[in-house]
């Protein structure tokens, strides 16, 4: 049976994980078709929703009213319940559904057999719409609290009722989809972690805690934005200056508090000591990594990040927000250290003692990548999908 997967952008940087999961699957043998809301950077990566001739799009809408027209009105009808309220959200479901048209359309010429989605967003809508007009079983994974809040929170358990499993990237992401649904639904949710490949990562420093005449090497990853907590991180920072210390931070990412981030740094006297790389390519900001002494991520929300999975396979201790799933990957003294999130005295007091505490980086390090090892390695998370795609278990 062939399976096709649907995102927002298949080219995404920050979707790596999931070309990852297509990978894994492709080598256990199911046969996989790649879509793309988005046009796709790479041709031949995965087939584009957008950007087509409206001719296609007006022929999906004749061919699917000519030739299934119970299908396309329950699906117009689904398309026009399933949405938030206002004038915005009315007209971009009729665009959901046009996209739906399409991708049904292509479905059904595949002979796909199921449709899988990451990510609980407009994507997700496309995707769901399509199945129906197909008449194809869908499923979805969930990863972040944004999949529960608004606008796209609002939409989660309808979704979850039409879905036919749905994965859930740790248990805490499992959480908040039981308790927007009816009990009913909870036997459709499974753990499916996000796998990395290890053999595909740079090689580890193996000498991190033995540079005692060098400052340490901080590093961070991810987007610019409030969520993120880098505001309270650079207070952190310099009260640890202010304390004496010293030390080097590189931030990896950009977004909409970039420029906030940096005049934060100015001000608090910090910007000798940091350096704003913007957004690398994967294998840059894997590099950038691995050559560092200690990751700290001081999120506000999270679900479960691949970078910090990533971070642990580097063998790098980590600093990180005690926040949603986080704690399901990082115990604290063993595979790195947490702090209450949001609370920048206690996130000052975890990374102080890291930073002091050298010989702690290496048992850190190799704890973090045997969690990572036994637990979250792509090969293994393709064989649970492979289960759930295929209706064995």
């Amino acid at each position: 049976m062939k399976i096709a997967y649907l995102v927002s952008d298949y080219s995404a940087p920050s979707h790596t994980f999931v070309r990852r999961e297509v990978a894994a699957l492709r080598l256990r043998g199911v046969e996989i078709a790649a879509f793309s809301v988005q046009p796709v950077a790479r041709e031949g990566e995965a087939e584009s929703l957008l950007g087509r001739p409206l001719l296609v799009y007006f022929a999906a809408i004749c061919v699917i009213l000519a030739t299934r027209p119970g299908r396309f009105v329950s699906t117009w009808r689904l398309a026009l319940r399933h949405r938030v309220g206002g004038l915005r959200a009315l007209l971009w479901s009729q665009f959901h559904f046009v996209e739906a048209l399409l991708l049904a359309r292509r479905l059904r010429a595949e002979r796909v057999g199921h449709l899988h989605n990451h990510f609980a967003n407009s994507g997700a809508t496309v995707g769901m719409l399509a199945a129906h007009c197909a008449n194809v079983p869908w499923s979805l994974t969930l990863h972040g609290i944004s999949e529960t809040d608004p606008p796209a929170g609002a939409l989660l358990a309808g979704k979850i009722e039409r879905a036919r499993f749905v994965a859930c990237a740790s248990y805490f992401m499992q959480a908040q989809a039981m308790r927007l649904v009816e009990p009913a639904q909870w036997t459709k949710m499974h753990i499916i972690r996000c796998g990395i490949d290890l053999a595909a990562l740079p090689k580890a420093q193996k000498a991190r805690s033995t540079r005692a005449s060098t400052p340490p090497r901080l590093v961070s990853v991810g987007r610019l934005s409030p969520e993120k907590g880098y505001a309270g991180l650079l207070s952190a920072l310099a009260a640890l200056v202010a304390e004496g210390r010293d030390f080097s931070l590189t931030i990896v990412g950009g977004g909409p508090a970039a420029d906030a981030v940096r005049e934060q740094a100015a001000t608090l006297g910090l910007a000798e000591k940091i350096e704003f790389t913007g957004p690398l390519p994967e294998r840059s900001t894997l590099a950038r990594m691995a050559e560092a002494d200690i990751f700290v991520l001081p999120s506000l929300m999270e679900g479960l990040p691949v970078v910090l999975i990533e971070a642990l396979a580097l063998q790098l201790p980590v600093v990180a927000s005690r926040v949603a799933g986080i704690p399901e990957l990082v115990e604290d003294d063993v595979t790195g250290r947490l702090f209450t999130a949001s609370d920048w005295d206690d996130l000052k007091r975890a990374l102080g003692a890291l930073i002091d505490d050298r010989k702690a980086w290496i048992r850190l390090g190799e704890a973090g990548r045997r969690r990572v090892a036994d637990d979250y390695q792509a090969h293994s998370a393709a064989a649970r999908m492979s289960r759930l795609l295929t209706g064995l278990g």
